[in-house]
């Protein structure tokens, strides 16, 4: 199985810290979570109801014609290389790594690319995997360059997959407006922007008989009712949307100067994250492990070498990233190296 950011656990016992020690940077996920609202006793003593205003709200905050909630995007990554027969896939390199993982498993042939290669290997796929923000480079494509990528796709049949779990804090660079087109395919997560990983909520946004199709196959009450509830609240928080959409970046930008400011120049970054593509970036994230702040790291066979940190939260909390990256003297601006 793949790794993932957000182990603790795992730190706690390989470290010998207790969890409740660490400053957990290893995720892109909001540290300004959006604050659950108190939930009515209904949404726990009654089965999941579709018509309770989830896919309004959803439809209306994403600007897409059709939308199916899920428990998580992730749902979605493992179920879709199910329905196509085996062909060639394109995934990015690095990126998110279960795109990959998934469609391997199914069958599918896995054609590695980088951004700068995917003009001339496009013919030759089936489907497109993009992460837009890539994780954890934070590329950005633009909207056109994918819907160009679509068009040549689709019309020998072929998938445009684009997974927007970091869009949005820039909503106007999303797909979702088109995601009705034959051989779109759109995933959101409720996970990052709103920091509700544990929610388990995200979204699929294509057209209507692919949605269908997916929805047979997850049968009924995917998304608990609970969850749904703050789904539908944080969706139609527009206040709450407008202030993440102005402090995130913010925040990003800081995290990038940071780590600037003590020799290690960002490779790329997105609101949520930074990432450094190093040689030594296995020995940074041993030395910042051993201080107790956990990172995201890439080795070589996942595309890296390279660490992805998000975003500190509380002042102390930045104040204790600067103190440990004061701390790490090995480190020095010339053993930067780009992947």
């Amino acid at each position: 199985m793949p790794q993932h950011g957000g182990n603790l656990l795992e730190a706690a016992r390989r470290y010998g810290r207790a969890p409740d020690q660490w400053l957990d940077l290893s995720t892109g996920i909001n540290p300004a979570a959006y604050p659950v609202p108190a939930l009515p006793g209904r949404v726990w003593q009654q089965l999941p109801q579709q018509d309770d205003g989830l896919i309004d709200a959803a439809l209306e905050y994403y600007g897409a014609p059709a939308i199916l909630p899920v428990a998580g995007s992730q749902q979605a990554i493992q179920l879709l290389p199910s329905l196509r027969v085996p062909g060639r896939v394109g995934v990015l390199s690095p990126s998110y790594n279960e795109h990959a993982y998934r469609w391997q498993q199914a069958g599918h042939t896995l054609v590695i690319l980088c951004p700068d290669t995917i003009d001339s290997e496009l013919d030759a796929l089936d489907v497109l995997v993009v992460v837009n923000p890539n994780n954890p480079t934070g590329q950005r494509f633009a909207p056109a360059r994918l819907l160009e990528w679509h068009r040549r796709l689709q019309a020998r049949g072929g998938w445009l997959v684009v997974d927007e779990a970091f869009i949005d804090c820039t909503p106007e660079q999303s797909l979702a407006a088109h995601s009705d087109r034959p051989g779109l395919i759109v995933l959101r997560s409720i996970g990052k922007f709103f920091g509700l990983p544990g929610l388990r909520g995200g979204f699929v946004l294509a057209e209507v008989g692919l949605l269908a199709t997916l929805d047979e196959r997850l049968g009924p009450w995917t998304v608990a009712g609970p969850a749904r509830f703050i789904m539908q609240t944080a969706l139609q928080d527009q206040n709450w949307q407008q202030q993440m959409r102005a402090q995130l970046p913010r925040a990003g930008e800081r995290l990038k100067q940071v780590l600037t400011d003590h020799g290690l120049p960002a490779g790329g970054h997105s609101a949520l994250f930074v990432w450094l593509p190093r040689v030594d970036a296995y020995a940074l994230h041993e030395q910042l492990a051993r201080q107790g702040i956990w990172s995201r790291y890439f080795d070589p066979a996942a595309g890296g070498p390279g660490l992805r940190l998000g975003l500190p939260g509380e002042e102390a909390q930045w104040q204790r990233l600067e103190n440990a990256l004061a701390a790490i003297h090995a480190v020095k601006p010339d053993k930067a190296a780009h992947a």
